[in-house]
């Protein structure tokens, strides 16, 4: 199924480094294939941290997060404690 983005622009250079700093964010916290609730809680407020979330951001977590736990290559922990 293809998704059409009829309103969909080019990112500005500010937009762009926020989605680095998150990619680069998710890929650290998930190196050791655990993300655990803390490093969750750091992954969402990067993505809060301007005051909005962009469907970028929203599919770069898809990627590099809820499509690695459905195949396995990703482990969810949230019994750690605070």
């Amino acid at each position: 199924m293809e998704i059409s983005h009829p309103h969909r622009r080019e990112l500005t250079v500010e937009e762009q480094q926020e989605l680095d700093k998150l990619r680069q964010l998710i890929e650290r916290v998930s190196a050791d294939g655990v993300i655990t609730r803390a490093e969750r809680d750091q992954i969402s407020a990067a993505l809060r941290a301007d005051g909005k979330v962009t469907y970028e951001e929203l599919s770069l977590v898809r990627t590099l997060v809820q499509e690695k736990v459905a195949q396995g290559e990703l482990t969810l922990n949230y019994d750690d404690q605070p």
